[in-house]
C-alpha cells in the first residue's frame, strides 16, 4: 500500500460512502405514494418528469415549505424532499479545509509551473511557497533541508516525484512532532472537569465555550459556565446568550468585578449542585502580561482548593484566519501561562490551515478542537489524520505512493 493510500485508509476506511442512486430515490418515492393511495382508495399513477439540465443532487437538497393546498400527485412527485443528514466528521473536515487545500495547491502549482530542475533556486522558491502557506518559517526551513537530503539519496528529478516527496515530508514532520501528543480533552471520569479558556478578544473564545457546552449537554452531562471575563461587559452578555442557546447555567457578576470571585462562586455552585463540567471564560488581555498571569494564577488557586488536580485543561483559543499572528499569540500565551492545548477557530473561513503545522512543529502544543463552521455543532475534536487528508487530499489523489 502506497504512502498516501495509508492516509486515505486511515480517514475513509476500506469502503467509500456512495451517493444514493437516482433510481432508488424514485423507487422509494413511488412506494410512498402507493401507500398514500391505498389509504385513500385511489389507483396509483406515478409520473416522474426528468428535469432538464438539473443535477439530481439539486432536486434532493431542495427544500420547500409545506403546501397550503392539496396538490396533484404529479406535482408532489416533482417536489422530492429529503431530510438533510448531519455531516459526518470527514465531510466537515473536507469542507472546512477547502480554502486551505485550494490555497496550498495553488502555491504548489505556482512552484512547479516553471520547474526545470532541483537546484538552489528551486529550494529558495520552495521555502517561500511554504512560508506563504503559513506552515511557519522553522517548518519551511526544515522541510527544505530534509528534502535536499532526500533528493540526493533517491536521486529524485521528475516534477511529479519531487512534489510527492514534499507532501510526504510535510506529513512525516507533522506526524513525528505528534508522536507523544494527546489531542483528546482531559475529561475526568469519576470527578468534575474544569477547563479554563484563554485568548485575546475576538478570536471566538466565548463562542467556542458555548459550542462545547452544547456538545456536553447533548451527551447528558450537567454543564456550568463561568463569565470570568469581567473586563468586557459584552463578553458576559455573550456568554449568557450562549448559555441559553446550549441550555446550561451561567455564573456571572457585574462588569468590572473581580474575575476570581466569579470563579469562586462557580466552583462552589459546581460542588454543591453536582455539575459534571465547568467551563471558565477568562479575560483576553495581553497588554499587561504580569496582571494577566496574576489573574490566572489566582483563579487556579481558588479551583485547586476544592479540586487539587484542576484545572484539567487550559485551552488557548486562536483565530486561524490570522495566520502567523495566531502563532505569535500562542507563543506569548505559552510563555505567560501553562497552556495545555489549542482551540483553532474559523478554520473553514481561511486559506491559512497550514498554521496547524506551525503550531505543532514550533510550539509542540496539541490542537484539541477546531472550528469547521458557524453552526453550534461545528466545533470538532481535532483529528490529525483527517486534518492531513483534508489539507493535502487533492495532491494525494495524483499519487499512489
Amino acid at each position: 500500500m502506497g504512502f498516501f493510500d495509508k492516509i486515505k485508509k486511515a480517514v475513509l476506511g476500506e469502503k467509500k460512502v456512495e451517493e444514493t442512486p437516482k433510481e432508488e430515490i424514485v423507487e422509494e418515492l413511488e412506494q410512498s405514494i402507493e401507500e398514500i393511495d391505498k389509504e385513500e382508495g385511489l389507483e396509483t399513477t406515478v409520473i416522474v418528469e426528468e428535469p432538464e439540465e438539473v443535477a439530481v443532487e439539486e432536486i434532493i437538497d431542495s427544500k420547500q415549505e409545506e403546501p397550503k393546498q392539496e396538490q396533484p400527485k404529479e406535482e408532489i412527485v416533482k417536489e422530492v424532499v429529503v431530510e438533510e443528514k448531519p455531516q459526518d466528521t470527514v465531510q466537515k473536515y473536507d469542507k472546512g479545509l477547502e480554502k486551505s487545500r485550494r490555497s496550498f495547491g495553488q502555491y504548489m502549482n505556482e512552484l512547479f509551473a516553471n520547474f526545470r530542475m532541483v537546484d538552489d533556486e528551486f529550494f529558495e522558491d520552495l521555502e517561500e511557497a511554504l512560508i506563504s502557506a503559513d506552515v511557519g518559517f522553522e517548518t519551511a526551513m526544515r522541510i527544505s533541508d530534509e528534502l535536499q537530503e532526500e533528493v540526493k539519496l533517491k536521486n529524485v528529478k521528475k516534477k511529479k516525484d519531487v512534489q510527492a516527496t514534499i507532501i510526504e515530508k510535510l506529513v512525516e514532520i507533522y506526524e513525528a512532532e505528534g508522536v507523544e501528543e494527546n489531542n483528546e480533552l482531559n475529561i475526568q471520569k469519576d470527578s468534575p472537569t474544569i477547563m479554563l479558556f484563554v485568548g485575546v478578544n475576538g478570536v471566538g473564545k466565548t463562542t467556542s465555550i458555548g459550542k462545547l457546552a452544547k456538545r456536553y449537554k447533548d451527551e447528558g452531562k450537567k454543564v456550568l459556565l463561568a463569565a470570568a471575563d469581567t473586563f468586557r461587559a459584552g463578553a458576559i452578555d455573550q456568554l449568557v446568550v450562549w448559555g441559553e442557546r446550549a441550555g446550561v447555567d451561567v455564573v456571572r457578576h457585574n462588569a468590572g468585578g473581580d474575575p476570581a470571585a466569579v470563579v469562586y462562586d462557580a466552583v462552589e455552585k459546581m460542588k454543591n449542585e453536582h455539575y459534571d463540567i465547568l467551563l471558565v471564560d477568562t479575560a483576553g488581555r495581553l497588554q499587561n502580561k504580569v496582571n494577566l498571569m496574576k489573574e490566572l494564577e489566582k483563579m487556579k488557586r481558588i479551583i485547586e482548593r476544592e479540586y487539587p488536580s484542576a484545572p484539567h485543561e487550559v485551552l488557548l483559543v486562536v483565530d486561524a484566519t490570522t495566520g502567523q499572528n495566531a502563532l505569535i499569540q500562542a507563543k506569548e500565551f505559552k510563555n505567560t501561562t501553562d497552556v495545555t492545548g489549542i482551540v483553532l477557530t474559523k478554520l473553514d473561513g481561511t486559506a491559512k490551515g497550514g498554521i496547524v503545522l506551525a503550531i505543532r512543529n514550533e510550539l509542540h502544543l496539541p490542537v484539541k478542537l477546531v472550528g469547521l463552521g458557524e453552526k453550534i455543532t461545528d466545533l470538532e475534536a481535532f483529528n490529525p489524520n483527517q486534518f492531513v487528508y483534508g489539507l493535502f487530499k487533492d495532491l494525494m489523489e495524483d499519487y499512489d505512493g
